[in-house]
């Protein structure tokens, strides 16, 4: 297969030297692809796919050591997964939104951590790519480079609007994906005398600030019982001066570079990856329980678990949860990304609808993961079973403050608007 040779270093990134928690062994977060497969006419699900086998074998270890493996990335890396929106032009893949969350979802099934962590990492990436200067774009793509970005984009630090750009600092937690990144982004508040600057829209002004990683220090302090090989370490950015062209307003949806596609805004691209990843494990609970329960014999029935009729009435009806909510989440982005590709705007019920479609996905979730928890039995006691890792990612998953149940109250307004303007007693073209 055609191969495209990359050469040259992140300019800045240096990184921090040593393979302990924190740090990807083996990788150097600060290097361009060497060996990136072609990207024209790349089926990017069709590599997430393809990658199942080196993603699970990885699997325990990713968990055991609390980072993606050397061969995990690097296997991300090859496959160009990174980078599958990010525009052509800077060497990406240049795909829609909709394709990198099916992508996210091939790879969240073969592991919920990996999904994850390429969820955080792809979406980091291409919000830079997008929004940031052109200055900023010269020092993280330039001379042929891909970088890996991660960072945690709610506004937990501060910064002072000064000459040329931003005096900023913050202390940080959910670095997801961040011990094999080049550069970290951070969302800051924009103070203005010791008060939050506030937008015309009423919300205040956060910058998202992106720093190479030899200025940010790394906390450690993640230790949950699901996710647990995202990587998702607190950090700690020094007060510091980060210019102009490596930030960018948080709510913006109007993109430097990119197109049109880049007028969804952070949000969306943030909640379709959210999704393809509960997508994922949803699909491996159920495919886990089916092998589990086929050959499994309890006290009490007749035969195998898999063959007694109470099991098959609520598997068809999970199986039916899950078919509903990921054609629903597939339904509402693609119908967004279709009209900003076109030129439309989207309307407040389009962009409400991915929020509703994102966390009504991890409701769904929990309930379809818990029900294949109940009827796994004792596999669940086993800690690096597939099953049990599952049950104990969607727990996490389903706690992000993306999918918070208050995202469907903000939600509401609009949605109810959409049927009170329908004289069919049904909301508008988005469900048909």
């Amino acid at each position: 297969m055609l191969k495209e040779k990359l050469t040259g270093s992140d300019n800045q990134a240096t990184g921090h030297s040593g393979a302990g928690r924190g740090l990807t062994p083996g990788i150097n977060q600060n290097s361009a692809i060497t060996e990136l497969r072609a990207v024209d006419d790349a089926d990017y699900v069709a590599r997430a796919w393809d990658l199942r086998e080196v993603i699970e074998r990885e699997a325990a270890g990713t968990e055991s050591g609390g980072t993606l493996s050397a061969a995990v990335v690097g296997a991300l890396r090859e496959n160009g997964l990174f980078w599958i929106s990010v525009p052509r032009a800077l060497g990406g893949g240049g795909k829609g939104i909709v394709e990198a969350m099916a992508a996210v979802e091939a790879v969240a099934f073969a592991d919920g951590s990996t999904g994850w962590s390429l969820m955080a990492n792809q979406g980091a990436t291409v919000t830079a790519a997008a929004y940031l200067g052109d200055q900023a774009i010269e020092a993280m793509f330039g001379d042929g480079n891909l970088p890996i970005v991660a960072g945690m984009f709610g506004p937990a630090g501060k910064s002072r609007q000064i000459e040329g750009g931003y005096q900023a600092a913050g202390k940080f937690a959910f670095g997801s994906g961040c011990a094999h990144s080049g550069w970290i982004g951070s969302g800051m508040f924009v103070m203005d005398e010791n008060r939050p600057r506030m937008l015309p829209s009423g919300i205040p002004e956060v910058r998202v600030c992106f720093v190479p990683r030899n200025n940010v220090e790394f906390l450690g302090n993640w230790n949950p019982p699901g996710l647990v090989g995202t990587g998702s370490y607190d950090y700690a950015v020094a007060d510091q001066f980060v210019s102009q062209d490596f930030t960018f307003e948080r709510t913006t949806i109007e993109p430097k570079r990119g197109g049109p596609l880049f007028t969804l805004g952070l949000a969306a691209i943030g909640a379709s990856g959210h999704a393809g990843v509960v997508i994922g494990l949803m699909r491996r609970a159920l495919t886990e329980i089916v092998v589990i329960t086929s050959g499994k014999k309890r006290p009490g029935y007749p035969g195998p678990v898999g063959e007694h009729d109470v099991f098959k009435h609520q598997f068809t009806l999970h199986e039916a949860a899950y078919q509903a909510a990921r054609n629903y989440a597939y339904r509402v982005f693609t119908e967004a990304e279709t009209h900003a590709l076109e030129g439309t705007a989207l309307t407040p019920e389009q962009r409400e609808r991915l929020r509703q479609a994102t966390t009504w996905l991890h409701q769904v979730a929990g309930e379809v993961v818990r029900f294949c928890h109940l009827w796994a039995g004792s596999e669940i006691v086993k800690k690096d079973s597939p099953i049990s890792r599952l049950s104990r990612d969607l727990a996490v998953a389903t706690q992000h403050v993306v999918v918070d149940p208050i995202t469907l109250v903000a939600g509401a307004p609009a949605i109810m608007d959409s049927w009170r303007k329908s004289d069919k007693g049904t909301p508008n073209r988005t469900v048909g």
